[in-house]
């Protein structure tokens, strides 16, 4: 038999027992064809759309039901990609928002936040764009059952924080507020006041400014509060944006950036 046919039959094998990535060391010794063998049968599954390579060395195996998208949806394999990489990660910003049902507006992309410079992948028609945080590892996640198994996904009050800490990955201040909206019924005063001691102080300045600004004042006190004892350097909302507006005393904000949110 051919390596294309071994190769399909082991992948046909894996999907049974519920397994849909692979590497290309683990496709070569499971077939036990050399090399340049295992790399053109993979080659060719490719072609026939049975396989999906988002990444170097890394395949994701695609059922017949998503053929048409070219890739199962990201949460099938990003923690196996994720382990592969050899980086830590968790799912942030739009699609844990979306996760958390702040889903106004379905991300285009899936967002994931690692500690290096990564880039962008493509999967079909599935997008994984990467934010970098060096400091991601103290950011209070959950883990999130999947179809495949679980992958780790920014709390509520974690992805709050990152709409703020990166606006232009999070749709610009309009959209950063309108998620924040419809997030504001998942967070937790005293976790964001907890999540507040991992970030910079100008970031709880705008979220508290930005949850203020939207009406959701029963969750600021206690921020307010921590907040107070810094003593914060008053700031705009937009950085380099100049100091439009009046300034908001609480937080020191000034809001030199109008906001359109559809409530």
């Amino acid at each position: 038999m051919g390596a294309v046919p071994v190769a399909a039959s082991w992948v046909d094998g894996l999907q049974r027992k519920g397994y849909y990535t692979f590497t290309r060391e683990q496709a070569q010794a499971g077939t036990q064809r050399s090399f340049v063998a295992t790399q053109t049968a993979l080659r060719r599954l490719k072609e026939q759309g049975r396989i999906v390579c988002p990444h170097r060395g890394f395949y994701v195996i695609v059922p017949e039901e998503y053929r048409e998208t070219g890739c199962p949806p990201a949460s099938w394999f990003v923690a196996d990609l994720m382990r592969h990489l050899g980086q830590p990660y968790y799912v942030g910003l739009l699609s844990a928002a979306a996760i958390h049902g702040a889903a106004h507006q379905q991300p285009m992309v899936f967002q994931v936040v690692t500690d290096r410079p990564t880039h962008e992948m493509r999967a079909g028609k599935i997008v994984l764009r990467f934010t970098m945080d060096r400091k991601l590892e103290g950011r209070p996640v959950q883990q999130k059952q999947t179809e495949t198994g679980t992958m780790r996904v920014a709390t509520p009050e974690t992805t709050a924080f990152d709409l703020v800490r990166f606006p232009a990955e999070a749709g610009h201040w309009s959209n950063v507020a309108m998620v924040l909206s419809e997030l504001s019924e998942r967070l937790a005063p005293r976790r964001l006041v907890q999540v507040a001691s991992r970030v910079r102080v100008p970031d709880v300045q705008r979220l508290g400014y930005l949850l203020d600004a939207l009406g959701h004042e029963e969750l600021t006190g206690l921020l307010a509060a921590w907040l107070k004892e810094r003593h914060p350097r008053s700031l705009p909302l937009q950085p380099r944006g100049g100091t439009k507006g009046e300034l908001d005393r609480r937080w020191n904000v000034w809001p030199n950036v109008e906001l359109e949110v559809d409530q």
